[in-house]
Formats: C-alpha cells, sequence, structure tokens
C-alpha cells in the first residue's frame, strides 16, 4: 500500500538521519518505528504526510509512492492554534481559520460514530467546549476520531502514547490491534509495542551519530529485540576472536620483522654489497606487514542504547521516616483533587502514585517536594515531567550540570553526557536545541552527580526510547535510596517499585 523507495534525509548542516531506506507497508501491517532520540523517526512520518512539512530543515530524496492511498496523521501534539475551536468544529474541519459550513451539520451521526470507536462520550459534542479544556488522553482519542472522520486507509501515529494514563493506553492497545488499516507509528511504551506491532523499523545512529543504519522486520518486538540482540552478541565474540588472532599475527610480524632487519644490518656492515637473500627476504616481511595493515577486521558493536551511568552508594536507613503524610484534602484553587491521603514512606522504598490523567498525581508530588526539599537529614533529587521547571534553556548541558559542582567536575560530566551518545557538539549545544529524551538525559546525570539520596520521579521514562527504557529502569531498580514516583509505564512499575498507590474517584488507595 505504502511503498518507500531509497529515501535519504539530511540536515541543512550536512548530518544525514536516514540513508538509503527501503520498505514497504502492507495491508495488515502495524510496524513501528524505534530508535533513539533525534534519530529522524517523525521527521519521516511527516517526510510520508508531506515533504513540504519538513523542508524548512531537512532535505529528502528518494521515492515515497502511496499508490493513491489517503494518510490519517496524528502528531506529536495537537497545534495551538485549534484550542479555540469546539469540539465539533475540529472533527469536521479542515483548519481552524476555516468557515463551518452548515452543510457539515449533516455530518453529526457519522461524528458520533467515529467518537464512538475511540471511546469518546458524544454528549460532549453538545456542550460547547473548546479543545484546550480537554486532557492530554481525551485530545489523544478527538484526534484519532477526526482521522477516522476523514476515511484514511493508513494511519500514521506519532507517540499518541505521551499523555495516556494506564486505562487509556490499554484502549489505545486494542484500537490499534482492531483496526482494520495498516497503522505505522511511533511509541516509547515496550508493552503497547510488544502487544500490537507485527514490524518494526528501526533508524540508528552509530559512531558517535556519524553513521546512519536501518533495519526492518517483520515479527514482534520481543522476537525483534532477541534477534538484534543475539547478532550483537554474536557479532562482539567474532570481533574480540579476530582481534586477539590479529593482535598474536602482529607479535609474530613484529619478532620477524626485528631479527630480519637485525640480520641484514650485520651483514651490511661487514659486507655492504651481500645480503641479498635477506633484503629479498625484509620486502616479503614487508608485504606481510602491509597485509595485516589492510586486514579488515570485524568491529564490536556498540548499541546506541548503551548507557553507562549509575548511581553511587546512594542510600537511606532502611528504618528512617522519609515521609508521613496526612492531607485531608489536596486542592488546585476550590476543586477537591483527593481527600483524606496518609502516606508513610520509610527508608530505601521505592514507591509509585498510578491514576487516571487530572485526579493530582503531580498536584501531590510537588506538595511532597515541598515538604521534603529544606530537610537537612536527607538530599532530595526532582525530575519533573515538565522539564523546563527545573532545566534553562538557553544554557549548554555542560554549563547546567556544572553547577554548584567544582570545576575539575567537567571532565567527569562531558564523560557522562559522551556515554550517553551526546557529541562534543550536544555537550555545548542550548539545551533549547536539544530533544526532549536529551533532555531528560540531562536530568538523569543531575540527579547521579549530586547524589541525592531521595528521588522524585515525575513520569521517568515517558521520553526514553524503548530500547533505552530497560537500562534506566535498572539503573532506578538499583538505587539504595528512596524513590516516590508517577508513572504508566508498566514496565517501570512491575521492575522499579514496591508499593503501588492510586488516586481514583478523590481516594488515596493502596494497592495489593
Amino acid at each position: 500500500m505504502l511503498e518507500i523507495r531509497n529515501i535519504t534525509i539530511q540536515t541543512h548542516k550536512g548530518r544525514t538521519l536516514i540513508n538509503n531506506l527501503s520498505f514497504v507497508l502492507n495491508k495488515n501491517d502495524k510496524i513501528a518505528i524505534i530508535g533513539e532520540e533525534g534519530n529522524g523517526k517523525s521527521t519521516l512520518l511527516k517526510a510520508i504526510i508531506n515533504p513540504n512539512l519538513i523542508q524548512d530543515y531537512v532535505s529528502i530524496q528518494g521515492d515515497i509512492n502511496k499508490n493513491g492511498y489517503q494518510c490519517g496523521y496524528l502528531s506529536q501534539t495537537l497545534d495551538l492554534s485549534w484550542n479555540d475551536t469546539e469540539l465539533f468544529e475540529f472533527i469536521v474541519k479542515k483548519k481552524p481559520s476555516e468557515g463551518l459550513d452548515p452543510s457539515y451539520y449533516n455530518d453529526i451521526s457519522k461524528v458520533v460514530e467515529c467518537l464512538s470507536k475511540v471511546d469518546f462520550d458524544s454528549s460532549l459534542l453538545f456542550e460547547n467546549r473548546l479543545m484546550e479544556s480537554f486532557s492530554g488522553g481525551e485530545k489523544v482519542k478527538i484526534q484519532l476520531a477526526k482521522i477516522l472522520y476523514e476515511q484514511p486507509d493508513i494511519l500514521l501515529l506519532d507517540e499518541p502514547t505521551n499523555d495516556l494514563d494506564l486505562k487509556t493506553l490499554i484502549w489505545l492497545e486494542e484500537f490499534i490491534k482492531e483496526i482494520d488499516r495498516p497503522v505505522l507509528f511511533i511509541t516509547h511504551d515496550e508493552v503497547l509495542l510488544e502487544n500490537t506491532a507485527n514490524g518494526i523499523l528501526h533508524l540508528e545512529q552509530l559512531k558517535r551519530k556519524t553513521s546512519p543504519v536501518w533495519n526492518f522486520e517483520h515479527c514482534g518486538y520481543i522476537e525483534y529485540c532477541e534477534r538484534r540482540n543475539y547478532n550483537i552478541q554474536r557479532t562482539n565474540r567474532i570481533a574480540s576472536k579476530e582481534k586477539a588472532e590479529y593482535e598474536k599475527q602482529l607479535e609474530r610480524y613484529r619478532q620477524i620483522y626485528q631479527r630480519v632487519d637485525h640480520e641484514l644490518n650485520s651483514v651490511s656492515r661487514q659486507n655492504p654489497h651481500g645480503g641479498q637473500l635477506l633484503k629479498k627476504k625484509m620486502r616479503s616481511v614487508k608485504a606481510l606487514g602491509k597485509r595485516l595493515e589492510d586486514k579488515e577486521l570485524t568491529h564490536k558493536i556498540e548499541p546506541e542504547e548503551a548507557i553507562e551511568i549509575f548511581f553511587d552508594e546512594c542510600t537511606v536507613n532502611r528504618n528512617k521516616i522519609i515521609l508521613d503524610l496526612e492531607l485531608p484534602k489536596l486542592q488546585v484553587d476550590d476543586r477537591t483533587l483527593c481527600k483524606d491521603i496518609r502516606l508513610l514512606v520509610k527508608g530505601n522504598e521505592h514507591i509509585v502514585l498510578i491514576g487516571q490523567n487530572g485526579t493530582g498525581k503531580t498536584t501531590l508530588l510537588k506538595h511532597i517536594l515541598q515538604l521534603l526539599q529544606n530537610r537537612k537529614d536527607i538530599t532530595v533529587g526532582y525530575l519533573p515531567q515538565n522539564y523546563g521547571d527545573l532545566l534553562p534553556t538557553d544554557i549548554s548541558p555542560v554549563e547546567f550540570l556544572l553547577k554548584n559542582q567544582e570545576y575539575e567536575m567537567k571532565s567527569k560530566i562531558q564523560s557522562y553526557l559522551g556515554s550517553l551518545k551526546f557529541t562534543s557538539d550536544e555537550m555545548e549545544h542550548k539545551i533549547k536545541q536539544l530533544s526532549y529524551g536529551q533532555r531528560c538525559k540531562v536530568m538523569l546525570i543531575h540527579l547521579v552527580i549530586n547524589q541525592f539520596n531521595v528521588l522524585l520521579l515525575d513520569e521517568p521514562t515517558r521520553n526514553l526510547s524503548p530500547l533505552s527504557n530497560p537500562v534506566i529502569r535498572k539503573i532506578f531498580g538499583d538505587f539504595g535510596g528512596c524513590i516516590i514516583s508517577i508513572s504508566h509505564d508498566r514496565k517501570f512499575i512491575d521492575e522499579v517499585c514496591d508499593t503501588v498507590y492510586e488516586i481514583s474517584n478523590q481516594s488515596f488507595i493502596k494497592m495489593d
């Protein structure tokens, strides 16, 4: 249905994001695009929709053949120009500035049907609510309803899971699995990948982002990861064996060269015209050296998601009271979010708050931060959902991380950034030029170098690739201090957290 042939995408600064990519999206395909931040995933989707969307920052070569099929596109964020548009108008209009043709009202039953297909309350059509009033998860459903209203043949979804709570995530899985048309999508959620994708397109940037490579396989996500890990391990074993054998050959060559050279020098001193046989032998030795020099060896694969960073011994006495909270009412302005909150956290507990969007999880975490941040007996690190709350955008990562640190820490900070695959240029870029995944990694390094023993984390894995997330989960899982977190990431909840609390219907509930 959709044919991509020999697509190369290059930034105007000369960096190649995607090189000579070819693949076909067929009728029953649910293909996930994976890869680290900045590898061109969203750019590829935009190129398929309309190459003009990306012409300001990249050039593109190759062929995109839609074969007459129409694509429906869910962007990563909803254009703010739609904020003042009512729900019905948003679904039926092509653009916000378009007038509402009376004929659109003939489609009310069709709009209701599209909303029901995405599990959205169609009675809200008649409440005159503006798009800006809906939650992130509601906006995703509304945008999907708009796409279905347009009756596309192919769906292109760019990170639809970013603002979804657990309930909506599970719904989205079923939507992708059940819809009767091909889907090409980007997501960071591993469980959704495992449960929906029947093919994987992996975009990578190896060798410090100088070597773009891609791989396309028709298989599930777990099988793809298993095959990939096997191939990496096999290649690296071969590379180690070849290198060891090469070193032996090189050492034998050096010994032969030194012996022949010594013999040749001795003969030349005694008889300047002699030693023709030895000279011929030396030519053979040098030819051997040239062959060794030109020999191509298998190179070890350093996966792009490899992360070499960890917390040192950050520990808390297991009986120490970190938080003893009794809060009769959690409010924002005059609105009550939750009642009768009782939360006792000790020592190195790892707890997580779950619940639907808008129930007050982030508000509660910020309240806990206010209670803990001035304590003298603990040190508290905070990773907000909105990195801009703590991360200035007009300085470089190195400048931010050096704050309150000795200047001698600069080389260690650069080493940490390098281990997270930042190029030397990116280390000195202003933070506003970095992707959200890279900003998250800067915040992670901030937590590590300050050696906090209590971490407050608001959706710590939401902007990281599915291949990086297992490493990040292990880092937090091994953390010897206390973690109080919010997450919709089912693997993070299972692998990192000891205790789960849910906020639901204004109640604070400890889950069994």
